[in-house]
């Protein structure tokens, strides 16, 4: 089972940065295009090549329309669709100050509780994502530039919300026979000061 997580959660963070990669080459080919569009409508360019500018702004040399309402939808799924390998491999931030002069016991009940509360939390969330989007769908919604509809990006972020509530309850569970047992199933360096 955990190898099926693994699998998982390895694959929607891929997923995950190969969506970020693409809007960063957005990004920069926006804001490429609106520097160079400035250029284009500056009084050098219209003073020597007025024709050239005037052919690459007709062109369409500019901004990219919607970069923003793109940037902002690709980025909510990119965060959820990293979250379940973050959860998997306890990558997320700590603080262990207190907790490293704790006993093992306690330290695996502390995860345990942790890991149960996650994922309530990201059920939470998933939940009302899909309500959100069902409302979005409901409404006929849709961004201000491009038009597209908002719900596909809820139900985007909701595909990774999903997953990542998926993979929180098998390591709450996972967090539980640790405790229950005293046996570490999942070896993530933590246990080594206990």
């Amino acid at each position: 089972m955990h190898r099926v997580m693994m699998g998982l959660a390895r694959f929607m963070a891929v997923l995950g940065g190969i969506v970020l990669t693409l809007l960063i080459l957005l990004t920069c080919v926006s804001i490429a295009g609106r520097l160079l569009n400035g250029f284009l409508h500056g009084d050098l360019m219209q003073g020597i090549a007025p024709g050239l500018a005037t052919w690459l702004i007709e062109l369409g040399v500019g901004p990219v329309n919607g970069d923003f309402e793109l940037v902002e939808s690709g980025v909510a799924f990119a965060i959820f669709a990293f979250i379940p390998l973050c959860q998997i491999t306890s990558g997320h931030a700590s603080v262990d100050i207190l907790t490293n002069a704790f006993p093992a016991g306690v330290n695996r009940f502390l995860r345990m509780v942790i890991d149960i509360v996650f994922a309530a939390v990201l059920i939470l969330i998933a939940w009302k994502l899909y309500d959100g989007m069902v409302s979005k769908m409901r409404y006929g919604e849709t961004t201000f530039l491009l038009q597209f509809p908002i719900w596909w990006a809820y139900a985007a972020s909701l595909v990774g919300a999903v997953v990542s509530a998926v993979v929180a309850v098998y390591m709450a569970l996972v967090r539980s026979y640790e405790f229950a047992t005293g046996r570490i199933v999942i070896w993530d360096g933590v246990e080594a000061g206990g």
